[in-house]
């Protein structure tokens, strides 16, 4: 948006004694001529613009109305930036671009170098390695439609493959294990809902708008995440796998049993579940309780049936 960008603009001038319009038009993604008419506007504004002509020419705010930018301190900036950064990885949009030049542009010229090295020292990266192409479009949709207060109509699939159409208030974008969701407010089902935006097929910004209803971050997430009870498995498993277990599972929960591990893991009996446990193949045997290790003999051996036809 523009005033994002003007704002931007405002604070990167603050900081540099002067910038090229040329620069600023690679770093915006517009035009010489956008620029210039944002110069324009700021000058307008009350903020007196200086442009210098020649090789080491530029655009500059006259010194006085400068800042003083011991508001942050060195780990603040570093702080800020590395979860900027972060968020980038998953979230386009020149918003973001904008929302970092503005914090950028506090860095003191004689700190740059320190708060460069603290930044890099913690790379947050969100992104998959493998990622749906439709993710970044889905994104994009669902906060243009939450800036605007704009129903969602989309069709779903849930965990058992069961098909359905929504329409939806989307309230908050949710990121958890790697997988995005939509948290909104369900039409059909008048009450509030999580949808995992790999299963969602067909997304629409309809032209409809609502009236935003009270909502917390925290409403129907926990029944979401647990449906069924939380219980407690023993399993028997290889120690080339202790890595995907630690991920999910305490240390103090594992233990060593002649060549292999011993494990007290936290586990629901879905098919999520399930599917984890059989993924691990060889690795894993589970001891006890009996149901689920009966579950997994009956859901191999389905398997299996398979192969032998």
């Amino acid at each position: 948006m523009k005033i994002e960008r003007i704002i931007a603009i405002i604070m990167l001038l603050l900081e540099r004694d002067r910038i090229s319009a040329t620069a600023l038009a690679e770093m915006f993604e517009v035009s010489t001529r956008t620029i210039y008419r944002d110069i324009d506007t700021i000058n307008l504004a009350g903020i007196p613009i200086v442009t210098y002509q020649g090789v080491n020419g530029g655009i500059s705010i006259m010194d006085k109305y400068k800042v003083n930018k011991r508001l942050f301190t060195t780990d603040d900036i570093s702080t800020l930036l590395t979860g900027l950064g972060s968020l980038s990885s998953a979230l386009s949009g020149k918003s973001l671009i904008n929302t970092l030049a503005k914090i950028e542009s506090l860095i003191p010229q004689q700190q740059a170098g320190k708060i460069k090295l603290k930044t890099s020292q913690i790379a947050i990266d969100l992104s998959r390695w493998i990622g749906s192409p439709n993710l970044q479009s889905h994104l994009e949709k669902i906060k243009q439609a939450m800036n605007q207060s704009l129903l969602l109509t989309f069709n779903y699939s849930d965990g058992k493959g069961k098909k359905s159409q929504r329409q939806i208030e989307p309230y908050q974008l949710r990121l958890k294990e790697g997988n995005w969701y939509v948290h909104g407010y369900c039409i059909a089902r008048q009450d509030f809902r999580l949808f995992k935006l790999s299963r969602i097929t067909q997304l629409n910004i309809s032209e409809q708008t609502f009236i935003p209803r009270p909502f917390q971050p925290g409403m129907t997430a926990g029944a979401f995440w647990i449906e069924k009870p939380l219980i407690s498995v023993t399993l028997l498993l290889d120690e080339s796998v202790r890595d995907l277990i630690s991920e999910r599972c305490d240390e103090e929960n594992i233990q060593p049993y002649q060549d292999k591990i011993l494990v007290n893991f936290p586990f629901v009996a879905d098919d999520q579940g399930y599917h984890f446990l059989l993924g691990l193949g060889d690795k894993c045997e589970c001891l006890q309780p009996e149901f689920v290790r009966n579950e997994l003999i009956r859901r191999i051996k389905k398997t299996l049936a398979i192969y032998e036809q």
